[in-house]
C-alpha cells in the first residue's frame, strides 16, 4: 500500500459538474482529491480487505441474533423499549439488507482492524462506485496508469444484482433523504440508478414530504403509497421520531431494515469482542460502564479486560454508541487525551472503550479504508484521508488502484 502522486485529469471538474457531483469541493476545501492515489497489490485487496470484510459481516449477523435475544444488550445499545419488537420482527422475518461500509485501519502490512461499521446509512457511495471508476478509465486512457491496472470496484454491478435478487422486475421502490444535502442525494441517486438498471421503479421524495394516509400507509408527495422505502435517515433518529409509531402497521418494507440499527450502533464493538475475542480483525472493546468494575477485577468482563489491559493502556478511544463523522470521539494514551473531536454533538450518549489502532500516515494525511458490503459480500473499497487522527466530515476522498 503506497500513496502515489499523479497528475490530475485536466477537465475533471467540468465532468463533475456534468454528472451532478456538486460536492467535489465542500466548505472551501477539496473533498474529491486526485492529486494522488493509493496503490494496492492484489493480495492486499483480496486477502487483507475483501475476505476479512465478508467474514466480519457474517460475524455481525451472528451478533444481531445475540442482541435481539437479550434485553440487557438492547438496553446497552439504548434501543427504545417500545420499538424492540419492531427490530426483532425485522430480523426474524429476514427483512433484506442492501449495503453497508466497514471502516478499517490498514497499513498494507498488519491485519486490517475494524474501527466501526456504517451499516445503516453510509455515504460516499457515488464517489466510490462511479466517480473513482471513471477516474481509473480516464487515467488508463491517458497513459497515466499502465495497461492492466485495476481497481477493487464492483459496487454498481453488485447493487444491480442485489436489487434484482431481492425484488421482482417492475417492483416500485421509493428513495428518500433530507432535502438540500447534495452528498446524501448523491448516495440516494446511486442507489436509485442501480435499482432502475435492475428493472425496478425508483421514485425520489424528500424526507419531510412523506406523509401518512388515513389507512396508515406511508405516502409520497404525489400521494402514492410507499411499499418499499430506502431511507438515508438513521434508525437511531427514526426510532425517536413520532412517525416510528406508524412503521409496524404501515406495510412498508424499509431499506436498510430495522435490525441494522443494531449494527450501526457502536455498542456492536464490545459485543463482537465478547463473542469473538482475539479475532485478527477486531480490536478489544468494552462498554465504558463496565470498565471500573473490570479494572478492579470484578464483573463478567474482568478476565477479558485483564487480557486486553496492556493494549488498552498503550492507547484507547472513547466513542459514543451513537455518533457520526467522528463527533464526540477522543483518543487517550498514557492517561492523557492526545486528540478529541471539536464536535461534541453526541456527548450525552453512553460510550464504548476501544483499543487504539493508529492510522498510517502518508504526507501528513491518515487514510481510512472503507470496505463496502453489498448483500453479504465485500464488493469494493473507497478511501478517505484526514490530517486528524479522527476521520471527520470534511475528510478527503482518494481514488485507489491495483497494480497488475
Amino acid at each position: 500500500m503506497q500513496k502515489i502522486i499523479l497528475p490530475e485529469r485536466p477537465h475533471w471538474r467540468d465532468h463533475a459538474r456534468e454528472v451532478g457531483f456538486t460536492f467535489a469541493d465542500m466548505h472551501g476545501e477539496p473533498y474529491w482529491d486526485e492529486t494522488s492515489a493509493y496503490e494496492f497489490s492484489l493480495d492486499q485487496i483480496e486477502q487483507d480487505l475483501e475476505d476479512p470484510a465478508t467474514e466480519l459481516h457474517g460475524l455481525c449477523r451472528e451478533a444481531v441474533a445475540e442482541i435481539v435475544a437479550s434485553e440487557e444488550l438492547m438496553d446497552r445499545l439504548a434501543i427504545p423499549e417500545k420499538h424492540r419488537d419492531l427490530i426483532a420482527a425485522s430480523w426474524r422475518n429476514g427483512d433484506p439488507e442492501i449495503y453497508g461500509r466497514f471502516d478499517f485501519a490498514y497499513d498494507g502490512q498488519s491485519p486490517a482492524k475494524l474501527l466501526e461499521y456504517n451499516a445503516d446509512t453510509p455515504t460516499s457511495l457515488y464517489e466510490s462506485a462511479a466517480f473513482q471508476w471513471q477516474w481509473l478509465e480516464d487515467q488508463l486512457s491517458a497513459g497515466v496508469l499502465p495497461e492492466g491496472t485495476d481497481q477493487f470496484n464492483g459496487l454498481h454491478e453488485a447493487l444491480v444484482a442485489r436489487f434484482g435478487e431481492v425484488f421482482a422486475p417492475g417492483s416500485d421502490l421509493h428513495f428518500t433523504a433530507v432535502a438540500g444535502n447534495p452528498e446524501d442525494y448523491g448516495t440516494v441517486e446511486a442507489m436509485g440508478w442501480a435499482a432502475r438498471e435492475a428493472g425496478l421503479g425508483a421514485h425520489y421524495c424528500d424526507l419531510d414530504k412523506i406523509g401518512i394516509s388515513a389507512e396508515g400507509h406511508f405516502v409520497d408527495d404525489e400521494d402514492r403509497r410507499i411499499g418499499v422505502l430506502f431511507k438515508l435517515y438513521p434508525w437511531e433518529d427514526l426510532l425517536r421520531d413520532d412517525y416510528a409509531a406508524h412503521i409496524m402497521g404501515s406495510g412498508c418494507l424499509f431499506l436498510e431494515p430495522a435490525w441494522k440499527a443494531l449494527l450501526s450502533n457502536k455498542g456492536l464493538l464490545p459485543v463482537l469482542w465478547q463473542m469473538f475475542e482475539g479475532h485478527p480483525n477486531l480490536l478489544p472493546a468494552f462498554f465504558e460502564a463496565d470498565v471500573a468494575e473490570a479494572e478492579a477485577g470484578r464483573g463478567p468482563q474482568a478476565e477479558a479486560f485483564a487480557r486486553a489491559a496492556a493494549q488498552l493502556e498503550a492507547g484507547h478511544v472513547l466513542k459514543p454508541i451513537l455518533s457520526r463523522e467522528g463527533a464526540s470521539v477522543s483518543i487517550h494514551r498514557g492517561g492523557e487525551v492526545i486528540e478529541a473531536s471539536q464536535n461534541t454533538d453526541y456527548a450525552e450518549h453512553p460510550r464504548v472503550l476501544q483499543a487504539y489502532a493508529p492510522l498510517p500516515e502518508f504526507d501528513g494525511f491518515r487514510p481510512v479504508v472503507g470496505a463496502w458490503i453489498v448483500g453479504q459480500s465485500c464488493a469494493g473499497i473507497g478511501l478517505r484521508e484526514d490530517r486528524s487522527r479522527i476521520t471527520q466530515d470534511l475528510s478527503r476522498f482518494k481514488p485507489h488502484f491495483i497494480t497488475a
